[in-house]
């Protein structure tokens, strides 16, 4: 027999648990199963391993709301993000909902009955079905198979260990060998320090800079209110304070592009004295590309205790013992890490159908930061680019329990925002311009220019809407009395 659950949600990290938790909140009447590709709760942080592997927003954002984040830590590391999501869904009831080792292939909307009809992959070849009347995906939109690397020039011919960070292997012991780190984002700044402990020298080798700060790895003000004050009021507080910090400093970055560079650069120069200027200097404005963060400054301690450097130059081509530069010189290498970026993808890579017609992400349009025009029932929960993740999906796990409690108060089987409407001009999805977001620019789905079409990176006007949300606005909705089962029953 096929499995029937009112609420399909796919993918078991932070997204899915939350938006499972708001589920069994605001619409605790509805059942739900979670289906995880893995064999463990965590997402991102059961995927990522490697050395260092940490938050790059601050925890009491990035953590749930409902669940106060008590560690110490503000900038955490990634063990601790995974045990605190492990906890969360035991502590809810929510582990026991979910069934792992599905990876989801096919999600098929039949309009007559009103349901999804899921298929997934089983570790043994199997396929398992399961139907829900909605779909929530909660997987990301990055591939948990393949991640990023260009093809370099004579790779084949490289002699040392070559590691991309989204497969770290287990037993690769980099202690006092030469390591050269590909790239210049989040995951980058991550290993110098934590790989230069151990290593001979770490180089990052980056062909375009970028912007970093310096942030506290704790809070000592929160921390210290924890201790007298409930954990639940400290981590609103908290919350508050965090996001009020990273949305207007985002802000101030786009209100006063000069400004904020020269304030960055500033800080970095003084950081890092003795690195050469131009690889600090990025050659695009604050927030055209996710801005790093370095907790405690650990890139820069270990720069300055000469563990690592920074070298900025293009690659010409791999040689058997490491990597040649346009500028002449060679990187000797006995470890290659390509911290080169992600492969994004739509929808959780599944081939999704609408009553026999196949789905092109692509030629949708986001409603309200998470449906899609002409697609009933289904949800994709996707954060913020320049801030916290958690701060959207908080955002839209609300929605999406509101909106089956609307279908439920008004007779209605599903709703489908308007394919016809008034999207404006397309815009992206994600609003960046780095390289892995361009590369990507023909498969997510589109941004319009007005909304509810408009996807915002903006959590106050977010937040305003969320309060103010017309349930209503450009959606079209079908009753459960108009199904032709419904019909065929009344005849």
């Amino acid at each position: 027999m096929t499995d029937h659950v009112d609420v399909l949600i796919v993918g078991a990290g932070l997204s899915g648990i939350g938006a499972a938790y708001r589920l069994q909140e605001r619409a605790p009447g509805r059942t739900y199963a979670v289906l995880e590709q893995r064999d463990a709760i965590g997402g991102t942080w059961d995927l990522f391993r490697y050395p260092g592997v940490r938050s790059d927003s601050d925890m009491y954002t990035l953590s749930f709301p409902f669940e106060p984040w008590t560690h110490p830590k503000a900038i955490a590391d990634g063990a601790d993000i995974r045990q605190y999501l492990e906890t969360t869904a035991a502590k809810h009831g929510i582990a026991e909902k979910i069934r792992f080792g599905r990876r989801v292939a096919t999600a098929d909307w039949s309009s007559d009955t009103a349901t999804w009809t899921v298929s997934s992959t089983l570790a043994d070849g199997s396929t398992e079905t399961i139907t829900a009347n909605f779909l929530y995906l909660c997987s990301g939109y990055y591939s948990y198979d393949e991640g990023y690397t260009p093809d370099f020039p004579g790779l084949e011919s490289y002699e040392g260990e070559l590691v991309h960070p989204q497969f770290w292997p287990e037993d690769l012991d980099h202690a006092g060998k030469n390591v050269v780190v590909i790239g210049s984002g989040a995951t980058a700044i991550t290993l110098l320090p934590s790989m230069a402990q151990d290593a001979a020298k770490v180089t990052m080798l980056q062909r375009t800079p970028t912007y970093v700060l310096s942030q506290p790895g704790s809070d000592p003000v929160a921390n210290v209110a924890k201790r007298f004050l409930p954990k639940q009021l400290v981590h609103n507080v908290a919350r508050l304070r965090y996001a009020v910090m990273t949305v207007g400093f985002y802000m101030f970055c786009r209100a006063f592009p000069r400004v904020a560079r020269a304030i960055l650069l500033g800080l970095t120069g003084k950081s890092m004295p003795g690195v050469d200027r131009a690889s600090l200097k990025p050659p695009y404005k604050p927030w055209d590309q996710r801005l790093c963060v370095v907790p405690g400054g650990d890139l820069y301690k270990a720069v300055r205790a000469g563990k690592a450097d920074i070298v900025t130059d293009r690659i010409t081509e791999f040689t058997p013992k490491g990597i040649a530069l346009q500028s002449g010189e060679h990187l000797d290498a006995d470890i290659v890490v390509t911290a080169t970026g992600l492969k994004l993808v739509a929808l959780g890579q599944i081939d999704v159908t609408i009553d026999g017609t196949k789905v092109d992400p692509h030629e949708l349009y986001t409603y309200k930061g998470q449906m899609f025009s002409g697609v009933p029932n289904l949800a994709w929960c996707v954060g913020y680019t320049n801030a916290s993740w958690t701060l959207r999906a908080d955002l839209t796990w609300k929605y999406v329990a509101d909106y089956l409690n609307h279908l439920d108060a008004n007779g209605y089987a599903y709703g489908i925002p308007d394919p016809a409407a008034d999207f404006g001009h397309d815009e992206r999805l994600l609003d960046l311009n780095s390289g892995y977001i361009a590369r990507a620019d023909e498969l997510l789905p589109r941004s319009g220019a007005r909304t509810p079409w408009k996807v915002r990176q903006n959590w106050f006007l977010d937040t305003w809407d969320a309060k103010h949300t017309d349930l209503d606005e450009d959606m079209i909705w079908v009753r459960t009395a108009d199904l032709p089962a419904a019909r065929a029953e009344v005849v």
